[in-house]
């Protein structure tokens, strides 16, 4: 068996792994890039009206031979770790034919940023593989393990071919929602694998323990409880831990949670595979707005019957203006139109509640100064994603690996100074026999 990392190796995002036997061919994901090769924020507007040859002359796309075109020695089977863009961004450009891995709740996701987006990445030929039960692709056998994340169906993989195995964590946390999957990974880890490919995102940064969900919710509490005062929330509408923060501190504390018929729609999709809060009789402090863009998109592209859908829950704009101070609303950049029609919610709270290198972009600095320039107080709240070092360790000392190869990060050159295991510096497009 053989592997290949086409992009991972020096950076975060735009995740691509290749591995091979005699016989058959896989990708463990196939992502957008988050950064240019120079460091810069990575626009893939730039490149849209470039073929798929043109994109791999860029080095937009890995050079991968029976990916993209009609050729007869296909890749057996493309594998989707998780619902985040830089995993799953680039696979609009993949053959038809070609088959696809996922979790049912990881495609559920990428339709629903089909409907309220631009995406357009509609995956054919799809296979849905579950938690825990190996599948095999030609002569490669993978086991999918349940990963703690800040997407909602997230997956870590054992793959094993001609007594040899590697191991790819893929994205994961220790303290999450979910914590009690990694507790029980660290005491089911398949063992002494031979090469480990281990996400090093956090490394390089702040050392300290990151904040569990429940303190973030415990933080939430502690502004939502402040009187006379409307709080905004600008997370990410696909973070279910969050939301479920959100929610629960609303309650705590009485508060109406109000999301935007895209979150509405987003809990109520995943409600099907996990007990969260949506839009429903038994969730009565959750209402729904419908922002003006959003609205108008779903109207012109004929989807009106998401709009019906939550028309039982709807709260108006006159609503919010008359009842700010018990209101928790989900806000983005472009529903900066829709508060301009809220009145009297001068002097509230901004809660930022996700990374604050987005802190950075044009257009969320423009929708934090209009708020501040009516008098909001901006409170950082937030918890990474990803592993701090202390559950990297951990997932190293479950699975006992032989080798670990650094992916997914910047600072692959530090995993020798934190690991004892020894640590196999690759770069992209290099090949490893196993």
């Amino acid at each position: 068996m053989k592997f290949k990392i086409h992009r991972g190796t020096k950076e975060i995002g735009g995740s691509c792994v290749e591995i091979w036997t005699e016989s058959t061919r896989i990708l463990l994901d196939f992502g957008m890039p988050i950064v240019e090769k120079d460091g810069k924020e990575f626009d893939f507007g730039k490149y849209k009206n470039l073929s798929p040859r043109e994109l791999v002359n860029k080095g937009v796309l890995p050079n991968i031979e029976g990916l993209y075109d009609s050729s007869k020695n296909l890749i057996e089977g493309v594998i989707i770790s998780h619902p985040h863009q830089d995993h799953f961004g680039l696979t609009n450009f993949i053959n038809d034919n070609v088959q696809f891995y996922l979790g049912e709740a990881t495609h559920k996701i990428i339709e629903l940023n089909n409907l309220f987006t631009p995406q357009e990445i509609h995956l054919k030929n799809t296979n849905y593989f579950e938690k825990e039960k190996t599948f095999k692709i030609g002569d490669i056998s993978i086991t999918p393990y349940w990963a703690d994340h800040s997407a909602f169906d997230a997956y870590s993989f054992l793959v094993e071919a001609n007594g040899k195995s590697l191991f790819y964590s893929g994205d994961f946390r220790s303290h999450g929602r979910k914590a009690k999957v990694f507790y029980w990974f660290t005491h089911n880890a398949p063992q002494n694998v031979d090469y480990l490919l281990l996400e090093g995102t956090t490394i390089g940064r702040d050392n300290k323990p990151f904040k569990t969900e429940s303190e973030i919710e415990n933080k939430l509490v502690k502004v939502f409880n402040q009187q006379g005062k409307i709080n905004l929330v600008y997370t990410s509408g696909q973070n279910i831990d969050r939301l479920t923060s959100i929610y629960r501190a609303c309650k705590r504390t009485g508060k109406i949670f109000v999301v935007d018929v895209y979150v509405a729609k987003v809990l109520t999709e995943l409600s099907q595979f996990g007990e969260i809060p949506y839009p429903l009789d038994n969730f009565k402090e959750i209402r729904v707005m419908f922002p003006y863009f959003t609205s108008r998109r779903l109207s012109n592209e004929g989807n009106e019957k998401v709009l019906y859908q939550f028309k039982k829950y709807k709260i108006t704009k006159e609503e919010i203006t008359n009842q700010s101070d018990k209101i928790v609303m989900i806000v983005r950049p472009s529903m900066q139109k829709d508060l301009e029609h809220i009145n009297g919610i001068e002097n509230g709270n901004l809660i930022y509640s996700m990374w604050e290198g987005y802190l950075k972009k044009p257009t969320t600095i423009k929708f934090v100064e209009y708020l501040k320039n009516r008098n909001f107080k901006l409170y950082k709240i937030h918890t990474s994603g990803h592993a701090d070092t202390k559950a990297l360790k951990k997932m190293v000392e479950a699975i006992k690996p032989k080798n670990i190869v650094p992916i997914h990060t910047f600072e692959g050159d530090k995993y020798k100074d934190i690991f004892s295991v020894p640590v196999v510096e690759l770069n992209d497009e290099e090949i490893k026999e196993i």
